[in-house]
């Protein structure tokens, strides 16, 4: 009953290999390891940015941050901003190794607090407010805070570093960001909005004696080339996860067919007897919830297109139909009802080839909610 992710280790090798190539011209690449390591595992995830030379990765919590540490020789950014009002995960900061972990601050009360609850050095990158609107400072926060005498005595006295200013950008355009003065620009509005704040970075990192160091995610191959052409003397870094691991070419979701059941006429079946097509076949296979089978994240719906889409899905789904993510015969096969805690129903059509047991089912998921049974790599 195996639920198996397989791997064409040298296409992906080569996949991470050249968007490392493509966009280290441009910025410093720091890879993501978060969550569920993209499907594929932290560990190898881990293992694959040492191979690349990464001296720096980034983790979502802390909680990641104590396992990455012993999986990797790299710095730790966690992206997740440290807080003190977050008891648990306070507590989790206090056994982690300061020197290897880069802390994002993301408020003024924060910043303080951790100036006086850090005993030695601590290593921090300060997150921008931008029109992703989730953390971060706005532009007069950042200076008043930096305009601390407590803030720059840290800085001054070496038990603050300030490793830059993380900007986390929306995937889509900022919708409110102004339009650029004067004739058409060229310029995202992503891109306008990373060099505003690259420029009060850098004339904030010239009055506290810093290299200025800018971390930056969610931009396009143009819209980097654009950031680093106007970001002067800052150095870009590249926080890059999706782009960077996931090659669905290389990466097949495989399910294992476990039993086959011919039946005729409307015949009901599973835990809430639904009926299927006349002189149909049940086809069991492995993969349910348990691993990410069946569950998604609620749909953006932002266009006309993807509304109709998504009410469509809901009529399907309210009338007890929902397409499943399994494939046979070059098809993506229906959900005979929703999927189990580790197998799935499909219904096959009368006449569609009947898969025999020990058969695999491609499935097209969602790497990051995915979780598998086994990983093969050849």
């Amino acid at each position: 009953m195996t639920f198996a992710l397989h791997i064409d280790s040298t296409r992906w090798q080569q996949h991470i290999d050249s968007t490392i190539a493509r966009l280290c011209p441009l910025a410093a690449i720091v890879p993501v390891i978060k969550g569920n390591g993209y499907g594929i595992g932290q560990w190898r995830l881990g293992a694959q940015a040492a191979r690349t030379g990464a001296d720096v990765v980034a983790v979502g919590t802390v909680w990641e941050a104590a396992e990455m540490l012993t999986a990797t020789d790299a710095t730790v950014l966690v992206l997740e901003p440290w807080d003190s009002r977050d008891r648990l995960a306070h507590q989790a900061w206090v056994h982690l190794q300061p020197s290897r972990v880069i802390a994002t601050i993301a408020n003024p009360q924060s910043l303080m607090d951790l100036l006086d609850w850090q005993t030695g050095p601590v290593t921090v990158i300060l997150e921008g407010r931008t029109a992703m609107a989730r953390f971060g400072f706005t532009q007069s926060e950042l200076l008043s805070a930096l305009a601390a005498p407590t803030v720059r005595a840290a800085v001054s006295q070496g038990r603050l570093t300030i490793a830059g200013l993380a900007l986390h950008m929306p995937i889509v355009q900022p919708a409110d960001e102004p339009a650029a003065r004067g004739a058409s620009s060229p310029a995202s509005a992503k891109v306008r909005q990373a060099l505003a704040w690259i420029g009060v970075w850098a004339a904030e990192s010239a009055a506290l004696n810093l290299d200025p160091h800018v971390w930056v995610s969610h931009l396009d191959t143009s819209e980097l080339a654009a950031v680093a052409g106007g970001a002067g003397a800052a150095h870009l870094h590249l926080r890059i996860g999706t782009e960077l691991w996931l090659d669905r070419a290389a990466l097949r979701a495989l399910g294992t067919v476990l039993a086959v059941h011919p039946l005729q006429g409307h015949k009901h079946v599973g835990y809430r007897q639904r009926s299927g097509p006349k002189d149909g076949t049940v086809v069991v296979v492995s993969g349910g919830t348990t691993h990410g089978i069946g569950l998604s994240a609620p749909s953006p719906a932002g266009n006309l297109r993807q509304r109709a889409v998504s009410a469509g899905t809901g009529v399907l789904d309210a009338g007890g139909r929902a397409m499943s993510p399994f494939t046979w015969a070059g098809k993506s096969r229906w959900f005979a009802e929703p999927p189990h805690a580790q197998v799935s129903m499909l219904w096959l059509p009368s006449g569609v080839p009947v898969p025999a047991i020990g058969d695999d089912l491609h499935a097209q998921v969602r790497f990051t909610t995915s979780r598998f049974d086994a990983i093969i790599t050849r």
